[in-house]
């Protein structure tokens, strides 16, 4: 979810770091039960920008030619390396030989461009195809290399071959990745119990030998932090991925049966706006909203001091953050002001729709009900399931606020989408962006990364609220599990368990 700074380092080790310096020799075998909040709505992250799906399969069952390693860099995966040309435009990826699907269908140059096609293609499912429409030219020199010539830069471009959206298929088995995923990684799909859980083995024909550590893992799905809790402490579960209620935190850390990491995600928490709904169409509107909210009391009643207020759609780990946290410090009558203005003087009334699996989702809801309320913004609070969420107010747009944490890094871009759900459509915004993909150095990306933040902190297109923790919990006995979370993937290819 959060931060941890994810440096552009084009790292070519065969392998990150297992585990810290003077820690215990990862033993093999074994199994391990992580609990997860959401259930994914599906098992192929190409195909649905869902965090959920991500979380469960990427680095686990599917890989893509680049990934994040815990320090939040950019790493091999299924390819060895890659050349940058001398204008930024062409990338040359030298693929890991010897490597095969779990089905044993051959990964190689010809596959990957498959991959790549099916994802910029007119038709296709890819969730995410901005990512790669930038791609001009596909070439296979030989089975092992991939030459890929962009239209123009994109500073971008490595951050996205690391996200799930660019993870490769089989090109004879990928029909059923919704729910029979087939990938290269260290785990196969073993089974998914609707409603319940995801159980992957270890592949033993992966090809880095010494991984996986565990012979099995199970991604158990409980959105109840009461739940989470109990299922920990009666053994049922070895981790939570997330702790759903942060005041248990503090209990679990002082049980010796448990251990409780505190990490940085690149997850926003911030209060969706639809931008196309009266009156939230109103810019004063919207920046009233902005300065009625306290942003770290909400994190001090939410997150019970967990997290760190954010100005704007960026965390603070983040290369290029800008902090605009005091753009709109908390002032009741500013905000009533501003509502005057609008044409607003005795308020309003309008419907928050909170998703039901986030304890901290509701708990926001209701704070900032509370806050808003104080201001003559009077909210209807209303409790929808997860699917509902997905399907009413994500696809069909049928919201005037909501709650949801935003975990994918790098993810800024959302805001050249008219169409995204929030529906905002600012030609400022979306021919910055499009500048700040082209910047050629370092300073010129943090001065045009920084102006679209500072863009839509102005237009207080929604409320920016706070960069989510890495707050984890686990048995004592559970080793190399991140404590950061640089990427929304829960990898568990360096996780062991002690004897």
């Amino acid at each position: 979810m959060m931060k941890k700074t994810i440096g552009l380092i084009l790292a070519l080790a065969l392998m990150a770091i297992p585990v810290a310096a003077g820690a215990d020799t990862p033993v093999r075998g074994g199994s391990m039960i992580v609990c997860q909040p959401a259930e994914p709505p599906g098992l192929d992250p190409t195909s649905n920008t869902a965090a959920a799906i991500d979380r469960v399969v990427y680095s686990n069952i599917y890989e893509g030619l680049v990934k994040v390693n815990r320090k939040g860099e950019f790493t091999p995966g299924l390819a060895t390396g890659w050349d940058l040309s001398a204008d930024g435009k062409v990338y040359t990826f030298h693929l890991r030989k010897g490597v095969k699907f779990h089905n044993g269908e051959v990964f190689n140059a010809e596959v990957a461009k498959w991959n790549l096609e099916r994802a910029m293609g007119e038709k296709t499912v890819n969730a995410h195809p901005e990512f790669f429409r930038g791609i001009a030219k596909i070439e296979t020199p030989d089975a092992d290399t991939l030459v890929l010539t962009l239209k123009d830069v994109d500073a971008l471009f490595i951050a996205h071959m690391a996200e799930g959206d660019a993870v490769m298929l089989p090109m004879k088995g990928y029909a059923d990745a919704k729910s029979n995923p087939i990938g290269t990684g260290p785990f196969k799909f073993v089974k998914w119990v609707r409603g319940d859980s995801v159980t992957m083995a270890r592949f033993d024909g992966y090809w880095n030998p010494e991984r996986p550590y565990l012979d099995k893992v199970v991604f158990k799905f409980i959105g109840d932090a009461s739940a989470q809790l109990a299922a920990l402490k009666a053994g049922d579960i070895d981790v939570i991925s997330s702790i759903a209620a942060p005041e248990s935190a503090m209990t679990l850390s002082k049980d010796n049966r448990f251990k409780v990491t505190f990490g940085t995600s690149t997850s926003e928490v911030i209060m969706s706006t639809n931008n196309k709904v009266k009156p939230f169409d109103n810019k004063k509107v919207r920046q009233a909203m902005a300065y009625a909210i306290d942003r770290q009391t909400v994190v001090d009643l939410v997150m019970f001091g967990y997290g760190t207020p954010i100005g704007s759609h960026w965390s603070p780990g983040t290369p290029y953050y800008k902090d605009l946290t005091g753009k709109f410090p908390y002032n009741p009558e500013k905000a009533k002001a501003l509502l005057k203005e609008a044409g607003y003087p005795d308020g309003f009334s309008a419907t928050i729709k909170l998703p039901a699996i986030y304890s901290y989702s509701k708990r926001a809801g209701e704070v900032i009900a509370d806050m808003l309320g104080k201001v003559g913004i009077k909210l209807k609070v209303e409790i929808v399931e997860w699917g509902q969420w997905i399907d009413r107010i994500f696809k069909k747009k049928e919201f005037e606020l909501t709650m949801i944490g935003h975990a994918e890094p790098w993810d800024i871009g959302i805001y050249a989408n008219p169409n995204y759900y929030f529906q905002y459509d600012s030609k400022e915004f979306q021919d910055t962006y499009a500048k700040a993909l082209k910047a050629a150095t370092e300073a010129q990306k943090a001065a045009l990364f920084g102006k679209c933040q500072e863009i839509i902190a102005d237009d207080a297109v929604n409320g920016y609220l706070f960069s989510a923790p890495a707050l984890r919990a686990m048995k004592a006995n559970v080793m190399g599990f991140w404590k950061n979370a640089p990427t929304i993937a829960l990898d568990m290819t360096e996780v062991w368990r002690k004897k």
